[in-house]
């Protein structure tokens, strides 16, 4: 409770301060433009459709990702930076957890019982930043499992 009445005084709860930010890593304009590119090869071996790569980086305009594709990377915000981290995490548990990577490369598109018959893709392509989370945050709790 922010404040509380006694009597006829008022009083306030002490706020922490937020001055001090917490050190998460920051993801550089060099690494997120690198990430863009591995991204790109990723949504290759992953043989994405260009609809299905836009909306998992989500809904990149067409003219951006034809950009990308042929390597012209422009400016990359903090939600798209961690869109494809989240992608990288989901990429590396599938390496690990597949031998090899062909067969993690298809992962992607075969149905599963753990989301209802439906592919991680299928998840993914809803397009919310959440959806990628929790294809990643199910391969975590895979790779603790084994």
């Amino acid at each position: 409770m922010l404040a509380a009445e006694e009597g006829s005084v008022m009083r306030r709860a002490s706020v922490p301060s937020v001055s001090k930010q917490p050190d998460f890593a920051v993801i550089t304009d060099e690494e997120a433009e690198a990430l863009a590119r591995t991204t790109v090869n990723l949504f290759r071996a992953w043989d994405l459709t260009d609809g299905e790569a836009r909306v998992l980086l989500g809904d990149m305009d067409e003219h951006t990702w034809a950009r990308w594709k042929i390597g012209d990377i422009g400016p990359i915000d903090r939600d798209l930076r961690a869109r494809m981290a989240i992608l990288m995490g989901i990429h590396k548990a599938l390496r690990t957890l597949f031998t090899e990577p062909a067969r993690g490369y298809k992962w992607i598109r075969q149905p599963s019982v753990a989301f209802g018959a439906y592919s991680a893709l299928d998840i993914m392509v809803r397009g919310e930043i959440t959806d990628l989370v929790e294809i990643r945050d199910y391969l975590v709790t895979e790779l603790a499992v084994h």
